[in-house]
């Protein structure tokens, strides 16, 4: 986020972008499929050059294709958490966002399945009492720590709104 995007007053506490757990396996893919295209031209076999020439085009595409997009997702997924609110922007071609203000969230949670404590991180779950679902923040890094500072945040602006 950019600092003509804050509100006056407003300041960034923390940009988070997810784990990069998220590109580790289109990574191990484009890699097996390098050495498959290199094994390809290493290894004499009986095909002619046209299929050769198909086949190279086939793992080229497929590797592309498999990496490009969950790493683009990866590139453009990004958290904010600022001293007003709880921002999500996503998106490749089209970007969206959502936006939850600090005073209306009545409740963080944060869930770390057996894979996510191995690479120290989480799913966020962001509540403000409306009737919209609560906000998820996929593989955030390190997510209890977000999870306290975000609450710090929340007590910290009701204390003040309290006043």
């Amino acid at each position: 986020m950019r600092e003509e995007h804050l509100a006056e007053g407003e300041t960034i506490v923390m940009q988070l972008r997810t784990h990069p757990k998220k590109v580790i396996k289109p990574i191990l893919l484009l890699v097996v499929l390098i050495a498959a295209l290199v094994a390809l031209w290493v290894v004499p076999l009986p095909v002619d050059g046209m299929v050769l020439g198909f086949a190279t085009i086939a793992l080229v595409v497929l590797g592309l294709a498999a990496a490009a997009g969950p790493f683009l997702r990866w590139r453009t997924t990004r958290y904010i958490i600022t001293n007003q609110r709880v921002a999500l922007r996503t998106g490749v071609l089209t970007q969206t966002g959502r936006d939850i203000p600090l005073y209306r969230i009545n409740n963080v949670t944060f869930e770390k399945q057996l894979s996510d404590r191995f690479w120290g991180c989480g799913t966020l779950v962001i509540s403000d009492g409306t009737d919209q679902p609560g906000m998820v923040l996929d593989d955030v890094p390190d997510v209890e720590k977000v999870q306290r500072a975000l609450q710090d945040l929340v007590r910290q602006g009701k204390q003040l709104s309290d006043d």
